[in-house]
This record gives C-alpha cells, structure tokens and sequence, in this order.
C-alpha cells in the first residue's frame, strides 16, 4: 500500500526514509547504471620544468603588454 501511495507522490517518500532506502535498493533501473568515479583534482601537478615554461610564457606575455599613455 506503501509503495503505491509513494508512487502516485514521490515527495511522501521524504517523509519515509526507510521506504525511499527499500525502493532505491531494489530498483532494477538504478542497478543498470553504469557509474564511475571522477576526481579531476586527483591529476598530477605540472612538473616543475612545466611550471618554469608557464613561469616565462608568463613573463614574456607581462613584458609585451603595452602601457596606457595616461594622455
């Protein structure tokens, strides 16, 4: 009776954390998702010559700017 009345309102199931838990667990439609963990953060740092190329890449690009005349 439950699960009907959570069917037709999918926000009684929030008052109901143990049926939201239940349908989640025998949902065969979340068991047939693909999933895959992504930590973009987890990527190695640039190597120190890297961060001496974008130091001077950097550098040039500073030194080429052109200044405002101020007139």
């Amino acid at each position: 009776m439950h699960a009907s009345i959570h069917a037709a309102n999918p926000f009684g199931m929030l008052t109901d954390p143990e049926s939201l838990l239940n349908a989640i667990e025998q949902s065969e439609r979340l068991k047939g998702l693909h999933s895959r963990v992504c930590r973009p953060l987890d990527r190695p740092a640039a190597s120190r010559r890297e961060a001496d190329e974008l130091a001077r890449y950097d550098a040039m690009v500073d030194d080429s700017a052109v200044e405002p005349d101020g007139e």
